[in-house]
């Protein structure tokens, strides 16, 4: 196992051009022939934002603890990150065949080229929720200095299931239609839109199980609220990273048949 690992951090230090390269390319193709370019990591949550805003305020009044167009776009921007950085390295590898049948590098740098990308269009999308929190006098709290490390967390989670993804949709390409309905499901049963402390039953369970609602709250806690995230969090940070071990030593073992299934 020690050896894999070895030989897998050698081969990316030794393809971090290519990584590059692959990323520069996702992005610019990404927004190809789009008017708004990176609008659209900007518009579709603001819009999401102010729908959930009319239900959440007007309709259907909850309280969350904070101005809730503050709190949904939170939510909002972190898991479209989340689910951007999936939808597009789900078929990374299998939109690749000629790369990956012909020409030797890691193949690993497909999904996380996929979610580097959509990192861009994270950063682009939080400047919103900085004008947002300016707006509604949030103050600049010393947990700010906790951000790199829920960053972290939340980028190992999602580049574990990216991993796994496209790998799975290599080998049977259902896994591309399944996953967009589990996608569809796995936002209402996170922290996404409600806090967790208004749900309860089945769906209470699973938002406390889910390891996305952790990393969502850990976001709102640092920069909103001001305080340190809890111990859900401690365990989805370490979790997370035996998860991205294991979906990448997977990854890897099962590479040399990527070629034959393609």
């Amino acid at each position: 196992m020690m050896n894999d690992l070895r030989e897998m951090v050698a081969e990316q230090v030794q393809y971090r051009e290519l990584l590059y390269q692959m990323t520069k390319r996702d992005l610019l193709l990404r927004y190809k022939q789009t008017v708004m370019g990176f609008g659209w990591a900007v518009f579709m949550p603001l819009v999401n934002t102010a729908v959930f805003s009319v239900i959440f305020t007007r309709v259907a009044p909850i309280d969350v603890g904070m101005p809730y167009p503050l709190f949904a776009f939170a939510g909002l921007v972190t898991w479209n990150f989340f689910a951007s950085s999936l939808k597009f390295a789900v078929t990374s590898l299998t939109s690749n065949t000629g790369l990956v049948t012909k020409v030797y590098f890691p193949r690993e740098i497909f999904p996380v080229s996929a979610v580097l990308v959509s990192v861009v269009d994270f950063a682009v999308a939080s400047l919103v929720l900085v004008g947002l929190m300016t707006y509604y006098r949030v103050g600049v709290h010393w947990t700010l200095l906790m951000l790199p490390v829920v960053l972290l967390v939340h980028l190992v989670f999602t580049t574990a299931v990216a991993l796994l993804i496209s790998m799975g949709n290599l080998f049977y390409r259902d896994v591309k239609y399944l996953f967009e309905i589990v996608l569809t499901v796995w936002m209402f049963t996170t922290a996404v839109l409600y806090p967790t402390q208004l749900v309860g039953g089945q769906l209470g369970w699973l938002m406390q199980w889910n390891p996305m609602t952790p990393i969502i709250e850990g976001y709102r806690d640092i920069l909103i609220r001001g305080v340190m995230p809890g111990a859900p969090f401690a365990v989805v940070a370490l979790g997370s990273v035996v998860f991205l071990l294991w979906a990448w030593l997977s990854f890897h073992r099962a590479e040399f048949q990527f070629a034959e299934n393609i």
